[in-house]
């Protein structure tokens, strides 16, 4: 756990604004390239950045202090980014079939839900790497680090960072994959977590 996260947090719940702009600081770059990659739109995705970091304000009360900050951003803008993939496809009048996903679920109705079982999901998948695994993964995929600024802060080569992370990826998406129950988006959620720089 991420101890200067979960004060951040305390203090966000408190309504202090100097938490949330160190928040915004420390992760928007972060957000901001896994929007991007996914939804490939400038305007589009400073959009939604702004939507993720507006949810981190309105919710800051239901956020477990304990649990991931970085988590559970990366899970509104996956979530967020979704919603806008989708409007698009509809209003491109592009037949739901072709992506073999049902627009007419009730999935926008129990949002909620969505984004704890994601944010949930997420976190027990991560926390059955090895230590060093782990770190890797929360500072590539969460914190939205480059190879070489994870390889600089672990003391070790690039090579290591890419391997290690390779495998991780591979046993998050077995995880994922055996524990995701009725979720029609877990293709795209796993598509979102394994783009690359």
């Amino acid at each position: 756990m991420n101890t200067q996260d979960a004060e951040l947090v305390v203090r966000l719940q408190q309504g202090e604004v100097n938490a949330f702009d160190t928040l915004y600081w420390k992760y928007h770059q972060a957000v901001y390239r896994n929007i991007f990659k996914f939804v490939k739109e400038q305007i589009v995705t400073e959009d939604i950045l702004q939507e993720v970091f507006a949810k981190l304000w309105e919710k800051r009360k239901e956020i477990n202090p304990s649990q991931s900050v970085a988590g559970w951003l990366f899970v509104i803008s996956f979530n967020l980014s979704v919603d806008y993939v989708r409007k698009k496809l509809r209003e491109q009048t592009i037949h739901k079939e072709l992506l073999n996903l049902d627009f007419d679920d009730d999935y926008s109705l129990d949002r909620k839900n969505v984004y704890e079982d994601q944010y949930q999901l997420l976190e027990k998948a991560i926390a059955q790497l090895s230590p060093k695994k782990r770190k890797i993964v929360t500072l590539c995929k969460l914190e939205g680090k480059t190879y070489d600024e994870v390889a600089e802060e672990l003391n070790i080569s690039r090579n290591t960072v890419k391997e290690h992370l390779s495998i991780a990826m591979v046993k998050l998406n077995d995880y994922i994959q055996k524990n995701k129950e009725h979720n029609k988006y877990i293709v795209l959620f796993l598509l979102f977590l394994n783009y690359h720089d």
